[in-house]
């Protein structure tokens, strides 16, 4: 690997500042801490039941960027380990050791340009993706995710990076999705690739993978348009695939242009395949009015056949960093993504998709269920939340929260059967990422919620531990020495799976 000619004029950061921009600015500046912290401080008590590892990745940038306004998606991938166990927690961190992090390491700088676009890079590299989305429990280890690439495994206890993952050699494409799925019922994995014959192409390809690590299938598919397919669902029959109408095109990439640009006349497609036996033609692309959906809540068959998909959706780019080709973009305060359920039939030969249901009119995001219903119909739905009425105090922490996805003020759980919504309020200085839900019995939604979120009036982090019965204030809120910006997705380990190396 050798420093390359960079044809657009991009030099390597002579600085060792950040910029002084939002995504890299209060609370978004990065981290760049590697190591852990034993014994963490405990306010209220943690359940003696409450035995497990949550692990969750952000992208932080390891070194400062040498485009202009680089996205705060482009950082390296860093991983969080908390372990919980007799009401104490363990802290550990570390960087995913990918191609990119080893290279700018030894250079002591920067070497990789836009987001997605090797075609700004100083360097070479065979894989270019910093595992920055996703960190999935796999067998005895972890998969570091970007859906850029082949994930990277990862030592479950000690967070060392073995190395890129491609399945004992099985993986058929390029790409591997940030969301695999498992059923419950069946023990097989469910991912896809998309890109998958490398960027700008069209290529999806779906493959399922059983319990032992074999791969059973692989379909090849044709996407309609190149755009963003970040997550999918699933059902006993089908799997679903939205695409984001955020395109991308192979020439504005070789023109130093961003991957994905924003197209207001791109409808909203979501493809159906039948889960088995298919061929790539047998995939039908639903169309729905340019809409952005948000990450899938779940998927499930009525008794009429008909497909029952849950998900955010917003009629608004919430990628608003990515704006459209005349550069315009909403304003973020303006962005709303409500709780919808499409009833899609797989037989309908007409392929343009009803208004969805509105399960809950509030700006919401990063849904989970209990996933032990993954698939079949569910009951229970947590999600980030944002109510402005609540009582976040804006005015002091807006200066504080720096550049990154919209903002959430609380959690949401939504019974389906009653339409009941509980809210959990962290505090007037406080915003939510990503919840996790962790069982506690066999019955559906019955456990915690488990959230990092940020308290901008201290500049540190927090994890706040929330019981499904009762919404009303936390079981257990666990402070951190340290303050953990964005991150994007996490999954929670039962302890029976897994104890970390803390001895």
């Amino acid at each position: 690997m050798s420093l390359l000619h960079n044809r657009f004029g991009l030099k390597p950061n002579p600085s060792q500042a950040f910029p002084k921009l939002p995504q890299f600015s209060a609370f978004m500046k990065p981290c760049r801490f590697e190591g852990e912290v034993r014994d963490l401080e405990v306010e209220g008590t943690i359940p003696p039941e409450i035995h497990g590892t949550f692990f969750r990745v952000m992208p932080d940038p390891a070194y400062p960027p040498y485009v202009d306004d680089d996205g705060w998606f482009n950082g390296d991938g860093a991983v969080s380990a908390f372990e919980i166990k007799d009401g104490r927690v363990q802290f550990k961190q570390r960087y995913v050791r990918t191609e990119k992090f080893v290279a700018e390491r030894k250079a002591h700088k920067m070497l990789t340009g836009k987001y997605r676009n090797k075609y700004t890079d100083l360097v070479e590299l065979q894989v270019r993706t910093t595992a920055n989305t996703n960190i999935f429990p796999y067998k005895d280890f972890l998969l570091a995710i970007k859906e850029d690439a082949h994930p990277y495994a990862m030592d479950a206890k000690t967070l060392e990076t073995i190395g890129l993952y491609d399945f004992e050699g099985q993986l058929p494409s390029t790409t591997f999705t940030a969301h695999p799925k498992v059923d419950a019922k069946t023990g097989e994995m469910l991912c896809f690739g998309y890109e998958a014959k490398g960027d700008g192409t069209p290529d999806v390809c779906y493959y399922t993978i059983d319990s032992e690590g074999k791969f059973t299938q692989s379909v090849w598919m044709t996407a309609p348009v190149v755009g963003l397919m970040h997550d999918f669902a699933f059902t006993d029959n089908y799997v679903i695939f939205p695409i984001i109408p955020q395109l991308c095109d192979i020439e504005r990439l070789k023109e130093g242009g961003s991957h994905w640009e924003w197209d207001g006349n791109c409808p909203l497609y979501i493809g159906v395949l039948p889960r088995y036996g298919a061929k790539g033609t047998d995939v039908k692309w639903f169309e729905y009015k340019t809409s952005f959906p948000g990450h899938t809540a779940n998927a499930y068959e009525d008794d009429s056949g008909n497909i029952l998909l849950d998900m955010p959706l917003s009629m608004s780019n919430v990628f608003f960093w990515w704006p459209d080709a005349q550069g315009v973009s909403p304003d973020p305060r303006t962005i709303k993504s409500d709780l919808v359920r499409f009833t899609i039939n797989p037989a309908a030969e007409d392929l343009q998709l009803a208004q969805p249901e509105v399960l809950i009119d509030h700006d919401v995001e990063f849904p989970r269920i209990d996933d032990r219903w993954g698939g079949k119909k569910h009951r229970h739905c947590f999600f980030d939340h944002m109510d402005p009425s609540l009582g976040t105090d804006f005015a002091a922490i807006g200066p504080a929260m720096g550049g990154g996805y919209p903002p959430y003020n609380s959690l949401g759980h939504l019974d389906l059967e009653t339409r009941k919504l509980d809210v959990y309020f962290p505090g007037s200085t406080h915003m939510c990422q990503e919840p996790v839900f962790i069982p506690t019995t066999d019955k559906e939604g019955e456990g915690y919620l488990l959230a990092l979120v940020n308290n901008y009036r201290t500049m540190m982090s927090e994890l706040h531990l929330v019981s499904t019965a009762d919404f009303s204030k936390p079981a257990a809120v666990i402070n951190l020495p340290m303050r953990l910006r964005a991150g994007l997705h996490g999954n929670w380990v039962d302890g029976q799976d897994l104890q970390l190396d803390f001895d």
